[in-house]
């Protein structure tokens, strides 16, 4: 406990953050878990045997409270306002999020009926973009998100909430505007970057590179295509697409190479301090999104080790990332891309030497680059599967010869797209990089595509649930030992925890291959009634313009939750209102 204190502390305090979640303790409670924080503080400075011998559990004890307070302190305690359903909002941008097929869609900080709220606004994608320069005002149709119907669709009103946002606004009429003049310099930043991205969306390249190029580095994925998206989620390659750690390591060594080099004698030793200052810039300039924050503090908290002149402890560097992180808001425990991301470092620690092992001594350094990606991607990757598995339900055995495919020339690609991304920022554009840029891009998304194209190794509706996972990781756990020392006793064990494993998945899958019901699901104005007969599913409903939404955010989710074995989908006719199952009626519209 001595070496890892600081990493079973950020575990500790993680399980006290999800207990709070969970059974949501009052603020009465929270006052007793305060005084209750101090008075075991207080025990570490009495000098007592007894005391000493169980200081270990007081510590685990201690820092799940303080978990759990926190996480109270940073969750939002919705308070409803008395906004109409149909009233005019004037409104500023906070940020630009995801387009769907009808709208484009915006956090802003609204005010409407002298009261003030953070909501998401759909506005019409006729009525063209908006920008951070502008108040605008809409009249707005005005609903607060509901909760899914079922536990195992999406949470999309939780998920919000969580970023402190309760209400949705829809905007199809006219939008009037007024010239800002109470710019932050925070929003001047967004303005600036937002000048960017229009200046790229400019230029001669094709419309797919142009959103890869605003993806890879300016991290907008705002108005990507479906099916890029598609091809990079199919082929495991959507961690590329994101601003992740690769992405930081790279622009942190593209600094560091200029400053070591280039720069004047005396700045070259604060070479490494500059280059993290740099990416902390960057990262503010693109938003300080999640994962980018996240590779930050994980890069500057490991080369704060460098220059203290200590040996550099991943773990360590782990756990205090978290805390940093964590202690600032709580709600990113529940970010997918957080859990992913540090998974993913763990991953590296624990398996990345001993399956490096395996691999030939390398007699160059193209080969010791060469070993240690695929080393480093494929510990990622194990780390990360249940997970993967858990919240997208899906997986392509293709994904780890993709990574090995694509992750080596990562580097060439992001300085490249680096370098475009600086030349549209200062406005200079040449056309034979635009040229070069666009057929590379270009050549990548069709390798991607054909990758994602192998239908016959991708599994998708996948049946995982989270004691499942926890089993998982005990394998990934006991994969360690046997893969650095191959004995009879680690095969047992490695061979128990599959055991293990597999008697719980087929215990889960027996359990659900059992029960028979019939649920009705609805999405806009379309049912879809579910017959579920053991490990067979019939699927009613009928034929509708949101037919992919349907299959995407109710099928999937139903027969992945369910384990359906084998479904069927029956379409009935527009003029179909009800259908009776086991004598009783069920409406179909």
């Amino acid at each position: 406990m001595k070496k890892q204190s600081l990493l079973i502390a950020v575990i500790c305090f993680i399980i006290g953050i999800f207990f709070q979640d969970f059974f949501n303790l009052e603020k009465d409670s929270i006052i007793g878990i305060v005084v209750l924080i101090i008075f075991l503080s207080c025990l570490f400075f009495v000098k007592n045997t007894f005391l000493f011998k169980i200081r270990n559990l007081v510590f685990v004890i201690l820092f799940f409270f303080i978990g759990v307070s926190v996480h109270y302190f940073n969750s939002n305690h919705f308070q409803k306002t008395n906004v109409k359903t149909n009233s005019t909002i004037v409104f500023k941008l906070s940020k630009k999020l995801n387009s769907n097929e009808k709208y484009k869609k915006y956090e802003v900080l609204a005010e409407a009926e002298n009261q003030s709220f953070e909501a998401i606004v759909n506005v019409d994608k006729s009525l063209g973009d908006l920008d951070f320069n502008h108040y605008y005002q809409a009249k707005a149709y005005i609903v607060q998100p509901q909760k899914p119907e079922h536990n195992f669709q999406f949470d999309y009103q939780k998920y919000l909430s969580r970023n402190n946002i309760f209400y949705l606004c829809y905007i199809n009429g006219e939008i009037s505007s007024a010239k800002r003049q109470d710019l932050s310099f925070d929003e001047k930043i967004k303005q600036k970057r937002l000048d960017v991205l229009q200046r790229i969306n400019q230029s001669e390249m094709s419309a797919k590179s142009r959103e890869f190029l605003k993806g890879i580095i300016l991290a907008d994925r705002t108005e990507m295509d479906a099916e890029t998206i598609q091809d990079f989620n199919r082929s495991g390659l959507v961690h590329f697409l994101a601003i992740s750690g690769t992405h930081i390591v790279v622009i942190f060594g593209i600094f560091y190479f200029l400053l070591a080099r280039f720069s004047p004698i005396y700045i070259r030793k604060y070479a490494i301090v500059s280059s993290l200052v740099f990416i902390w810039i960057f990262a503010f300039f693109i938003g300080f999104g999640s994962s980018v924050v996240r590779s930050c503090i994980m890069l500057s908290v490991y080369f704060g080790y460098v220059i203290l002149q200590r040996k550099p402890d991943l773990l360590h560097s782990l756990a205090l990332s978290a805390w940093i992180i964590l202690l600032i808001d709580t709600q990113q425990i529940f970010d997918v891309g957080f859990q992913l991301s540090f998974l993913a470092v763990w991953g590296i620690y624990w398996l990345n030497q001993p399956i490096l092992n395996y691999f030939p001594k390398p007699t160059n350094y193209v080969k010791k680059l060469l070993f240690n990606t695929v080393s480093i991607s494929l510990s990622a990757q194990i780390a990360t599967l249940p997970l993967v598995l858990y919240y997208f339900h899906q997986f392509s055995l293709v994904s780890t010869i993709a990574n090995f495919a694509i992750v080596p020339f990562s580097e060439i690609i992001i300085v490249f797209s680096f370098v475009m991304t600086g030349l549209f920022a200062v406005n200079i554009e040449f056309g034979f990089l635009d040229f070069i840029y666009d057929e590379l891009i270009k050549i990548l998304l069709k390798i991607i595509h054909w990758f994602a194209d192998f239908d016959a190794v991708f599994f998708e509706n996948i049946s995982f649930n989270i004691v499942e996972v926890l089993f998982f990781f005990i394998i990934i756990y006991s994969l360690r030992f046997l893969l650095e020392k191959y004995s009879q006793k680690n095969i047992y064990r490695f061979a128990f925890t599959v055991f293990l494993f597999l008697s719980v998945k087929i215990s889960f899958d027996v359990y659900e291959n059992y029960r028979n019901e019939v649920l009705v699901f609805n999405y806009k104005k379309t049912s879809v009634i579910a017959v579920k007969n053991g490990g067979n599913a019939l699927l009613i409903m009928s034929k509708s313009k949101d037919e992919e939404n349907i299959r995407k955010f109710i099928v999937n989710p139903y027969i992945s939750s369910r384990r359906i074995n084998h479904y069927q989908i029956k379409y009935v006719s527009d003029s179909v209102k009800t259908v009776k199952i086991d004598k009783d009626n069920y409406p179909i519209k």
